[in-house]
């Protein structure tokens, strides 16, 4: 290369030279000989060694543990006596004489219907009876001297039987007279109506002024009682048969506990009363029902509760957390297990009934045993974990700044 000797010429091709000589010893300081570690460093994503890191999986320890057993129903309340009231005899309401929602005694007087047309008609009755029996009263003394003269001839036989056909008809008149008199009592004691049962009233249906029928369709009030109260419930036929045979076994009692619409615990124990006799062919469950006392009048008809059914359970069982436990293709729950050396192992094991938020485990599973319920979806069978007693695991990996010498 034709080098000019002008002096600016000459600064370019010096300063050409010294950056080429700057980048030559930058290459040799990046890339040490023999491709090694750099001092101090580790490989990126790797342990010391070139290792891959231990994952840390939380696990709990199985222990052989009592466990009441409990069957959560849910339920319904029901009044134990409910009268609903219909009119007997047909008129215009003249009264309404109770609070709707209080209290009433059985016999109370709640209504009046208009009385005067069944009291003419009780009038008319009373009268027809003294006319029957005035009638009886001719008949009777005549009947017996057609007898006495009949023996000694003096009257034909025909007249004789005619005197005791009166008379026998006299006696029918007065007797359907005396049921008259007794239907027209009754109507006009229906004019008053009156409470059958004690209970708490609802709200009345009618109102002073309205026209009411015998018989109608619309009650003009419901009794209820509900101090005892039923509480119904519904069971799988299959937990029924379980539940019957631990009665029969003597592990459990009639004992029933209410939880409350807003989650309250209700204060008062009921009984199991009975168990209905057939299945439900569409639910297959079997209707129960429950008794409880309230007395301050808390449970009202028609509310949703759940109910508690106690048994009395295992005194030494296993349950696993329901989050550790997960299905296979063929349905069948199964576990992964922290054995020997730290390593997974999944396992197919046989639960029973919820406990909680676990599994009563029947079956696969022993005492000691370690089951993995954290990290699960970053580990599988055969992989080498970090076993973590559960508490400890999500916080360091959610903080690892919080861990010993980082």
């Amino acid at each position: 290369m034709k080098i000019h000797n002008h002096p600016v010429s000459r600064c370019l091709v010096v300063a050409a030279w010294v950056s080429a000589a700057l980048l030559a010893g930058c290459d040799s300081t990046a890339a040490p000989a023999g491709g090694g570690m750099p001092p101090g460093g580790m490989p990126p994503g790797g342990m010391p060694g070139g290792g891959m890191p231990v994952v840390e999986v939380g696990v709990v320890t199985l222990e052989l543990q009592p466990v009441a057993l409990v069957s959560e129903l849910p339920g319904r309340t029901v009044s134990t006596v409910v009268a609903e009231l219909r009119p007997q005899v047909g008129g215009i309401v003249r009264e309404r004489l109770f609070a709707e929602g209080a209290d009433v005694k059985a016999g109370q007087l709640l209504y009046r219907i208009d009385a005067a047309p069944y009291q003419a008609t009780l009038d008319s009755a009373k009268a027809a009876l003294a006319k029957a029996r005035a009638n009886l009263d001719t008949l009777r003394p005549k009947a017996a001297r057609y007898g006495e003269l009949a023996e000694i001839k003096a009257v034909s036989q025909q007249d004789n039987d005619d005197a005791l056909a009166s008379l026998k008809q006299a006696e029918a008149d007065v007797a359907s007279a005396r049921a008259s008199l007794d239907t027209a009592t009754i109507n006009l004691a229906y004019t008053r109506v009156t409470a059958p049962v004690s209970g708490r009233i609802g709200r009345s249906a009618v109102t002073v002024g309205a026209l009411v029928t015998a018989g109608q369709s619309v009650a003009l009030a419901t009794i209820q009682q509900v101090d005892p109260i039923y509480v119904d419930l519904t069971q799988a036929s299959a937990d029924a048969l379980r539940l019957k045979r631990a009665f029969e076994a003597g592990r459990s009692q009639a004992v029933v506990k209410l939880t409350l619409e807003d989650g309250s615990r209700y204060a008062h124990e009921g009984r199991l009363q009975f168990a209905d006799i057939t299945v439900n062919t569409g639910t297959g469950t079997v209707a129960l029902r429950a008794v409880f006392p309230n007395p301050k009048g808390e449970l009202l008809p028609g509310m949703y509760v759940r109910a508690a059914l106690e048994e009395r359970g295992a005194e030494a069982a296993l349950l696993v957390p329901q989050r550790g436990v997960s299905r296979n293709a063929k349905g069948e729950p199964t576990v992964l297990v922290v054995g020997e050396g730290n390593k997974v192992a999944q396992r197919v094991i046989a639960v029973g009934r919820p406990v909680g938020d676990s599994w009563l485990v029947t079956g696969g599973l022993a005492a000691g045993e370690r089951v993995i319920v954290e990290g699960s979806g970053k580990v599988g069978p055969d992989a080498v974990v970090k076993p973590v007693p559960v508490g400890t695991t999500v916080a360091a990996q959610a903080n690892p700044a919080a861990r010993p010498g980082v």
